[in-house]
C-alpha cells in the first residue's frame, strides 16, 4: 500500500471517529450548538476526504453515494485487515 494512501485512510479514520463520538455525545446533549457546530465541520471534512480518497484510489465500501465505474473496482485493495500500517 503506497504511502499515501496509508495517510489519506489514516486521516478517514481519524475524522470517523471523531464523528461518531460526537453523535454519540450530541445524543445526551442535542442542545449543545457548539458540538453540533463541530460535528457538523467534521462531517463536512469527512465526506471531502473520502470522495478524494475514492477518486484516486477507489472505493471505501462496497455501496457508497455515486455509481460504480467500470471496472468494478472493490475487490482491487486489501481488505482491513490486510493493511500493514
Amino acid at each position: 500500500m503506497r504511502r499515501k494512501q496509508v495517510e489519506m485512510l489514516r486521516v478517514i479514520q481519524e475524522l470517523e471517529f471523531v464523528a461518531v463520538d460526537l453523535s454519540l455525545y450530541l445524543d445526551t446533549h442535542p442542545e449543545d450548538n457548539r458540538a453540533l457546530e463541530h460535528y457538523n465541520r467534521v462531517t463536512e471534512q469527512l465526506n471531502l476526504r473520502k470522495r478524494e480518497y475514492e477518486q484516486i484510489f477507489g472505493p471505501l465500501a462496497v455501496y457508497g453515494f455515486s455509481p460504480s465505474q467500470y471496472p468494478w473496482r472493490w475487490i482491487e485493495e486489501p481488505w482491513p485487515w490486510e493493511i500493514d500500517y
